[in-house]
């Protein structure tokens, strides 16, 4: 802990009378590290009718999801939801990072959800849109909400994130994982303290994700490592060496994705670069633009994902090499969607949508 030097207190803990609450969190960074700019965020509660996505793109892995928020304090400059702020009329630059809508009503919505009558049980996916980890979540808690009725229910689910506060629900992840029940994924994209505080700034940092994955495996929850997004000649070279550490750490699976640049997200990532990294900024561009067949970005689904042609092709060789040398080709096990059940507490909430048409509710109270 940090302490001010000539002072008698170590910390400056909220008074019981202040309007705000403070908590002290680690996520890595110190005041040795570059600052993070200031930027005041703001909290929106969205009353959504339903809390579970859909989706039937090809190349996603699942079909069904849930993003407990809307924007994202970490700041990702390459994160690909950025464009979804434009929908909402917003700028997909700082509002993204400092506008933030969550759903109060979320785990109400999800226990509603799972106990309609015609609710099929498959694997949900938790922070495809958005980190379920994001710093809000510490005072929030809709992450862990969500969570807690996932475990009463039994529901399966697969998480990813970039933050060490996931390792605040491993009292879920761990014997949901045990139980074939649940696993996750935790990101990194570079081990270079300076670059991640200047590309991901609010994100804990990577030896701080390194002991998330400690936790999570420590808990018995399955845990993989996602070198995502891969930035052709700014992080591949960190290839090996995160998969390394990663599976050091506790991780027995892991997969990668190459940069991608869709809508506004292009030129926010030019600017970024241009001025974070302007000695290598052209490079970069043009290694990218080989892996897209000469543009920024191409969105044909069938390559989206990692991209084509010789630079692309020789980061998925590598990628193959280094997960068989690091043990992280553990054969994926699907969760168990047999397991899922409506908890005895929820049945009288059940009747409800039994109810005939017209029938007074106090008939099945």
């Amino acid at each position: 802990m940090e302490t001010a030097k000539g002072r008698g207190a170590r910390s400056n803990a909220t008074g019981r009378y202040e309007p705000e609450q403070h908590l002290s969190f680690d996520d890595g960074w110190t005041r040795d590290d570059a600052e993070a700019a200031p930027l005041r965020t703001t909290l929106t509660p969205e009353h959504a009718r339903t809390i579970i996505a859909r989706n039937d793109s090809p190349d996603i892995g699942f079909d069904r999801s849930i993003n407990p928020y809307k924007g994202c304090e970490h700041g990702c400059i390459y994160c690909y939801a950025r464009p979804s702020h434009a929908w909402m009329g917003l700028s997909p630059g700082l509002d993204f990072e400092s506008r933030i809508f969550f759903k109060p009503q979320a785990a109400h919505l999800l226990e509603q959800a799972f106990l309609a009558p015609r609710y099929r049980c498959r694997r949900i996916h938790i922070g495809g849109n958005t980190d379920p980890y994001q710093p809000v979540e510490r005072e929030l808690k809709s992450t862990r909400s969500i969570l807690e009725v996932m475990q009463r229910f039994r529901h399966p689910f697969s998480i990813i994130t970039k933050s060490v506060l996931i390792g605040r629900d491993a009292d879920i992840l761990g014997p949901m994982g045990q139980a074939g029940l649940a696993s996750a994924f935790v990101s990194i994209t570079t081990l270079d303290r300076g670059l991640a505080r200047a590309m991901e700034p609010r994100a804990s940092t990577p030896a701080k994700r390194l002991e998330a994955i400690s936790r999570l495996a420590d808990a018995g929850c399955p845990v993989g490592v996602g070198f995502a997004p891969v930035i052709p000649g700014l992080n591949d070279h960190e290839l090996e060496s995160i998969l390394e550490a990663a599976a050091k750490a506790g991780a027995t699976r892991a997969m990668y994705v190459t940069l991608r640049l869709p809508l506004e997200i292009k030129d926010l990532f030019r600017e970024w670069l241009a001025d974070a990294r302007p000695d290598r900024a052209a490079r970069v561009m043009s290694l990218i633009r080989q892996t897209r067949g000469g543009k920024d970005y191409d969105a044909d689904w069938s390559q989206r994902m990692k991209g084509t042609g010789p630079v692309a092709e020789l980061i998925g060789a590598r990628f193959k090499a280094a997960v068989k040398r690091y043990g992280l080709d553990t054969p994926h096990r699907l969760l168990d969607e047999t397991q899922f059940r409506v908890p005895p507490d929820a049945r009288p909430q059940m009747e409800l949508f039994d109810t005939a048409p017209g029938e007074p509710a106090s008939r099945i109270a």
